[in-house]
């Protein structure tokens, strides 16, 4: 490390200490039936589990009508009362609906869609490692039910554990002055926002690979299985970044062709609605394309990325040791990861660890 507190990995190592001579043992052990970490076998996963998917779908698209008619509520109900009654109690009653929107938004609705992703995440698990899921005896949301509620102290755990692990992450990415290795496109390396885009790419799954991590080795203390995990990442960087970038590059393509392919039914539906709407055919087509999109992207394009990189991980650290160097520099760089430690060891211990509040 230089003197700016630089990180720098030597070309063609895929972390620090590539040249190390590896420890003797290695932690983790379970089987893979799944290593190609392409599209194509991140679609056929998603088919095997697409009750997760179409159940996240129906969530979602249930939130976007939702959210069509509480924007209608909020505005429109505003508007009546600062027009009949007075201004403040129009703006009261807005600031009351967004309020409550946010409450729902961010406390019930996310929690619902992370348990959801949980169990997904399970299911993903089992047939990366093993090929199938369970003894064939439950149906794959069963079986993302169970594991969910016997590791329900872990799942919770996770739920807060993903902005410490961004944090942490985010320190390790500063320290980064190679990214332009990883961009296919020469002359690239220099623009920072698309360096950002390809850095938040890597990190926005992390939480959930970390939880397959723990799910394969059937490990029940989530810190440590999460402070493995981001060394593992830091050791891997390199060939993990490039996957991010043309996950970066498949999630952009695919969005603008799924919203292309809704504008057709998206003007189906707007011909359905009352006349008075078919003079702006045009804007509200391309609004209903738009919120037709959202539920799709993040219940089909945002699985198959999450399926890339868990398989692409798990494909890495097969029959790899802990590079303890790099545990000693995430140590040295981020303060929330030596308190990962220490609620690792206390969780070793059968010490209870309070859950991260950031």
């Amino acid at each position: 490390m230089s003197d700016d507190n630089t990180i720098r990995i030597p070309p063609g190592a895929t972390g620090w200490g590539a040249s190390t001579p590896p420890a003797p043992t290695v932690r983790h052990g379970y089987p893979l039936a799944v290593r190609d970490h392409g599209l194509a076998t991140a679609i056929s996963l998603l088919m095997q589990s697409l009750p997760y998917a179409l159940a996240r779908f129906g969530i979602l698209l249930g939130c976007a009508v939702a959210c069509i008619i509480w924007i209608v509520v909020a505005f429109g109900g505003a508007a009546w009362l600062g027009t009949h009654i007075a201004g403040a109690f129009g703006f009261v009653w807005l600031m009351l609906c967004l309020v409550g929107a946010g409450f729902i938004w961010g406390t019930i609705l996310r929690y619902v869609l992370h348990l959801l992703a949980c169990g997904h995440v399970a299911v993903l698990t089992e047939l990366i490692t093993r090929g199938q899921v369970g003894n064939g005896s439950e149906s794959m949301l069963a079986y993302g039910r169970r594991v969910v509620t016997e590791r329900f102290g872990e799942v919770n755990a996770l739920y807060g554990l993903n902005l410490m692990v961004r944090g942490i992450l985010a320190a390790f990415h500063r320290t980064l002055d190679w990214i332009g290795e990883v961009l296919p496109i020469p002359g690239l390396e220099g623009i920072a926002s698309l360096a950002n885009i390809i850095l938040r790419a890597a990190t926005r799954y992390l939480d959930k690979v970390i939880l397959s991590y723990n799910l394969a080795r059937a490990d029940e203390e989530p810190w440590r299985g999460a402070r493995e995990g981001m060394v593992y990442y830091a050791q891997n960087a390199v060939p993990i970044l490039k996957t991010a970038v043309w996950i970066v590059i498949l999630e952009r393509m695919l969005t603008v062709v799924l919203w292309l392919l809704l504008l057709a039914p998206a003007a189906a539906i707007t011909w359905m609605l009352p006349r008075a709407v078919h003079e702006s055919a045009g804007i509200v087509t391309i609004l209903v394309a738009a919120i037709l999109a959202g539920p799709l992207r993040a219940a089909f394009l945002k699985p198959l990325f999450l399926i890339m990189m868990m398989v692409r991980f798990h494909a890495l650290i097969e029959n790899q040791p802990i590079n303890q160097e790099w545990d000693a520099r995430l140590a040295a760089i981020s303060d929330k990861f030596r308190d990962l430690g220490t609620r690792a060891m206390a969780g070793f211990a059968g010490v209870p660890a309070t859950p991260p509040h950031a």
